[in-house]
């Protein structure tokens, strides 16, 4: 089964938003949330703010301690031949050249 098949496939969750809906479905004040996973509450601002992120351990203490499963299950994706042809030429560039098209290719997709 692909990735764009699975019905229980929520899209791209940033760690900031996983962790501050887990908290608030919880009940927990992010104080109760520091306690329960021995951090320091201004730590748990800071990831639900995005302004850091938590490693992948941590963010599946976070979950638990909000009394969630965070199940993580890998699958193998087809890999595009010629992707590996695109990592080559774009290894070649400069950092600012690989920049400057990174914009453009997201530009084009927020056109369309």
């Amino acid at each position: 089964m692909t990735n764009s098949s699975r019905p229980d496939r929520i899209g791209l969750v940033r760690s900031a938003d996983l962790i501050r809906e887990a908290r608030l479905r919880a009940g927990l004040t992010q104080y109760e949330l520091a306690e329960r996973s021995g951090r320091d509450r201004s730590v748990i601002a800071r990831w639900e703010q995005g302004l850091v992120s938590p490693s992948l351990e941590t963010l599946v203490e976070l979950v638990r301690a909000c009394g969630f499963d965070l199940p993580l299950e890998l699958e193998l994706v087809p890999q595009d031949p010629s992707a590996r042809e695109r990592l080559r030429k774009n290894a070649l560039l400069s950092p600012e050249r690989r920049v400057q098209r990174l914009l453009q290719t997201r530009a084009r997709a927020d056109d369309q």
